[in-house]
């Protein structure tokens, strides 16, 4: 027999629920106690989707990357070697939560080879305040490797509508290799925004 819908995904974890609200699954509807919000499919596949898309969601929300950090580097002590493996322990998490939340591919191109994706920190590593902070998704970008060199140097930022904004200094040659000009814009959310803003800021060349 054929299951038929409509069908209800109940999600617990808050910043999930904001995440596929923010995304297009629709408004929340009343939710089991304790439960952040609720969501309706009318089949399988669309449940299929939405399961799929709270799993990742919920693996690479804070606090789990922070956690798993915590949990990783917890035997490591002071030494400059131990803080060279706790930094690429920490860049190795923050891939992993990127590659889940953004589904593995570069949200620009469409580009899943693993190996021409870069996590993209937005504030960069070295210059954020926490752990926290370091391995926070809404402060990364997926991006294939030519848009990541752009992005890092300060060629290339994203507006609060998450399109791309040249510098000045983008050569007219790189800005047609990027197809920065009909590139889709990215999903942000508040978080994203915010430091984005701090991208364009300090990082982004203006001039």
């Amino acid at each position: 027999m054929t299951a038929v819908g409509p069908f209800i995904l109940s999600v617990q974890h808050a910043g999930t629920a904001r995440e596929m609200i923010d995304r297009g699954f629709g408004q929340a509807t009343p939710c089991a106690k304790g439960h952040s919000a609720a969501f309706v499919f009318t089949d399988l596949e669309q449940l299929y989707v939405g399961v799929s898309q709270a799993y990742r969601l919920s693996m690479s929300l804070p606090t789990l990357p922070l956690e798993r950090f915590h949990t990783e580097t917890s035997g490591l002590g002071e030494t400059e070697a131990e803080a060279v493996t706790r930094v690429r322990i920490g860049q190795n998490i923050f891939r992993d939560a990127l590659m889940e939340y953004w589904n593995g591919a570069c949200p620009l191109t469409g580009i899943t080879d693993r190996g021409l994706l870069r996590a993209s920190h937005i504030i960069p590593w070295a210059e954020c305040t926490s752990d926290a902070q370091r391995l926070d998704v809404h402060n990364g970008l997926l991006l294939s490797s030519l848009w990541d060199a752009a992005f890092d140097a300060g060629l290339i930022s994203f507006g609060d509508d998450g399109k791309p904004i040249a510098s000045p200094a983008l050569s007219d040659v790189a800005a047609e290799e990027l197809s920065i000009f009909t590139a889709p814009p990215l999903a942000l959310t508040p978080a994203h925004r915010e430091n984005l803003t701090w991208h364009r800021l300090h990082r982004w060349i203006a001039a």
